[in-house]
């Protein structure tokens, strides 16, 4: 096993991820053999619960309110939803669901309560169930936990320095604060970002300084291509070219060797051979079905295609960490609290983001 490290610097990282691109591949591959089976993938399913309406206003998010983007909003699934949505992912092959909530952070009450329902149900199935609902406090991580709750992803997005030139509505600290609450519980952290958001290579690397730097490390690292939508500010950047996400899967390995790494967003734009090499640098998890929360994704016959013509298998659920036990609702040792928690607001304003909200409301 690599020795996992919890020091690594910026220059550190950014040495790595600037090596010939054959020995960098060649060192992350190699890292990946000692701490995974090269030949085995996760295959995951990302669902929307909660779709649109967002008050946040982070740049390349399609789901936020304050931008015109055509996203079509729906109200909180219903549990038997959830459950039929989650069998079909199964049935395909998914040994994991991720359920996304566009909130900016979970709220006491009948909706979180729905939610821990629906998590109880998707661990019932055998299946791992990972939420993304925004913020949250110590007793709602043990909430989710105790219905049985296997990751909580909150991503970091990008580094602290450039985060101020994405978001102006949570702080960089607050996603922090947010993983320190999941990690209280006994629930595994997902905690990644983008790339492609007019980022310097710097600020990649920082990224995952504040990711590695964790002790423990997250357990999922997911690893996101901007996909560029039309109505949100970061709607005219150009899609980042395959060998930077190559060299940014390949870093990740390196630094946080015992991590899954997660090629999620940008994959309709990577060719298989792109893909492949990711693989080979060590992804070793993907998201299937045709759309991630809101953006395009390939179809999962095509995911499956690829995996035979690669030799890849899916992994199955809880290889890396035992199924939680789920908890019913009356048995629960951790009450609602209606906690009120002040999480921050900036109040600082990013100027192409503010274009684009003029634009959406200039069009409405």
């Amino acid at each position: 096993m690599s020795e996992v490290r919890h020091n690594w610097t910026k220059q550190e990282i950014l040495d790595i991820y600037n090596k010939p691109f054959m020995e960098l591949l060649y060192e992350a591959a190699t890292v990946h053999r000692k701490n995974h089976d090269p030949n085995t993938v996760q295959v995951s399913t990302l669902l929307s619960i909660k779709t649109g309406g967002c008050p946040e206003d982070c740049g390349y998010c399609p789901q936020a309110a304050r931008y015109h983007t055509n996203v079509e909003g729906n109200d909180l699934m219903s549990v038997s939803q959830v459950k039929a949505q989650a069998l079909r992912a199964k049935t395909a092959g998914s040994s994991r669901v991720c359920m996304g909530a566009a909130w900016r952070n979970v709220k006491d009450g009948p909706e979180f309560d729905q939610v821990l329902e629906m998590v109880r149900t998707i661990n019932k199935l055998d299946m791992e169930v990972c939420c993304t609902l925004g913020m949250i406090t110590e007793n709602q991580a043990h909430r989710l936990a105790e219905a049985g709750l296997y990751a909580y992803n909150h991503n970091l997005d990008t580094s602290e320095d450039y985060y101020k030139d994405v978001i102006s509505t949570r702080a960089f600290k607050d996603r922090l604060d947010t993983i320190d609450n999941v990690r209280k519980s006994n629930v595994t952290v997902c905690s990644g970002g983008i790339i492609g958001m007019g980022e310097a290579l710097e600020d990649r690397a920082g990224m995952l300084v504040a990711l590695s730097t964790l002790d423990p490390q997250p357990e999922s690292v997911p690893i996101n291509a901007l996909v560029a939508v039309e109505g949100t500010p970061m709607a005219d950047l150009p899609p980042i070219p395959i060998w930077d996400m190559v060299r940014m899967v390949a870093t990740t390995r390196i630094i946080m060797p015992e991590t899954q790494v997660r090629l999620s967003a940008g994959r309709t734009q990577m060719s298989r051979e792109g893909q492949a090499m990711c693989f080979f640098a060590g992804a070793n998890s993907i998201f299937a079905g045709d759309k991630l929360l809101t953006t395009p994704n390939p179809d999962v016959n095509e995911d499956m295609a690829m995996f035979k013509l690669l030799g890849l298998n899916p992994q199955k659920a809880f290889t890396k960490v035992s199924q939680p036990q789920t908890v019913e609702a009356e048995d629960s040792q951790y009450a609602a609290k209606g906690e009120k928690p002040k999480w921050t607001r900036p109040g600082h304003t990013i100027d192409r983001n503010e274009a684009a909200k003029k634009k959406a409301n200039l069009t409405e």
